[in-house]
């Protein structure tokens, strides 16, 4: 679906990148905190991948460094191991 350009640079000016850094890192929590359903066997097994790869996914953005350069969202994420010496 195309989006006419206009709509790009207005999103882009009234983005506000720390907030939604800050939905991710509550997202993550969210999962992490998330009770599990009264479910048991493969269907468990099911739920709790699903909520380890949304709290992955939710915590490597919530990690990011975001700013917006031309009018693109750019999201710098270190995958670097702690102790990398970066």
């Amino acid at each position: 679906m195309a989006v006419p350009s206009g709509t790009v640079l207005g999103m882009a000016d009234s983005l506000d990148v720390d907030a939604m850094i800050q939905r991710f890192r509550d997202r993550a929590q969210a999962v992490r905190s998330r009770p599990l359903p009264p479910v048991a066997g493969e269907e468990r097994l099911r739920f709790i991948r699903q909520a380890e790869t949304d709290f992955q996914d939710f915590a490597i953005i919530s990690d990011a460094e975001a700013t917006v350069e031309d009018g693109v969202l750019v999201l710098r994420i270190d995958l670097r191991p702690p102790d990398s010496g970066s």
